[in-house]
């Protein structure tokens, strides 16, 4: 049994979306998540087949899906907003929303928000190329808001010193700066060594928990698998523990084969304090959406442990 199966089990009924749920789809995959109004809410990134939607040239849409089991969804045919690869933060009684703008002034970070997952407001361009994966905390730490990025890209096999995570803060969610490093790609864990990256961390008594993915590249190509770490509540420049294994990797035939094989991708999870449970809703080989489930306490665990 492989350590990840330990901590986070994939569900039977996986993979629980998949392109034929959607007409004219070739890819659905690497959903943001939370919780609104008792329902589990992803934004799914739809890939179409043709690259048109409804007669407009699109290439990629976000819609909502909602489940009130956690497990089979209803899609919202309508976009949510253009792009793919989002990540849901609630701060108060407001959603905000980070997802990649790519194009020809390279891929960067675009803000939005909303209180009810029908109606989308851009809020600003909140970073440079290339840095598409800001993933914003829950609450002010300090008094600012804080976030973990990874300010640039490493390009596929190639290992370019880049693709390492960084902090940085803000005063009102646009203008950031006081950049800290804090994780490198491959440090402690050598299947993230091209790079890593971040999803909205969870507040924990432990620390602040955030799952990452990591990329790692070998004769057979490129794999992607999710891992987690620790950071201390009232500095997040510290990291109090991280798992050394990876949680979750790609085995089964949906992850191993698809639009981009050997994935598995998240961009959050969803904790549930009462049940000690966190879910992970993820991408698997770009293709499709799997959901693995498991103790929060004892991914934290891990995390403390190194294991």
């Amino acid at each position: 049994m492989y350590y990840e199966e330990f901590i986070l089990k994939r569900h039977l009924e996986n993979p629980i979306i998949k392109p034929k749920d959607f007409p004219g789809a070739r890819a659905i995959m690497n959903p943001g998540q939370t919780m609104y109004d008792g329902k589990t809410i992803l934004l799914i990134s739809v890939m179409h087949r043709s690259g048109l939607y409804r007669g407009k040239e699109v290439g990629a849409t976000t819609h909502v899906a909602e489940s009130t089991d956690g497990v089979h969804f209803k899609i919202n045919p309508d976009p949510f907003l253009q792009g793919i690869d989002t990540r849901v933060t609630k701060i108060e009684d407001t959603y905000y929303i980070v997802n990649p703008a790519p194009g020809e002034w390279g891929t960067y970070g675009l803000l939005h928000k909303t209180n009810d997952f029908k109606k989308c407001e851009y809020v600003e361009t909140i970073s440079l190329p290339d840095n598409r994966v800001p993933s914003l905390f829950p609450e002010k730490i300090n008094g600012k808001y804080m976030r973990v990025d990874r300010p640039y890209r490493a390009q596929p096999g190639i290992w370019t010193g880049f693709g390492n995570l960084w902090l940085s803060s803000s005063p009102d969610l646009m203008h950031w700066g006081c950049h800290r490093p804090l994780l490198k790609a491959g440090e402690g864990a050598g299947w993230g060594g091209i790079k890593i990256g971040p999803t909205p961390p969870i507040k924990t008594e432990a620390g602040w928990l955030m799952i990452t993915h990591g990329v790692s590249a070998s004769t057979c190509g490129l794999r992607y698998r999710l891992g987690a770490i620790l950071m201390d509540l009232d500095d997040p420049a510290k990291i109090i523990g991280k798992t050394r294994s990876h949680i979750l990797a790609p085995y089964e035939q949906y992850e191993l084969c698809g639009c981009v094989p050997n994935v598995v991708f998240t961009c959050g999870a969803i904790p549930d304090y009462d049940k000690d449970q966190i879910r992970v809703y993820y991408g698997s080989a770009d293709t499709c959406i799997g959901l693995a489930t498991g103790s929060l306490s004892e991914l934290i665990e891990a995390c403390l442990k190194e294991l």
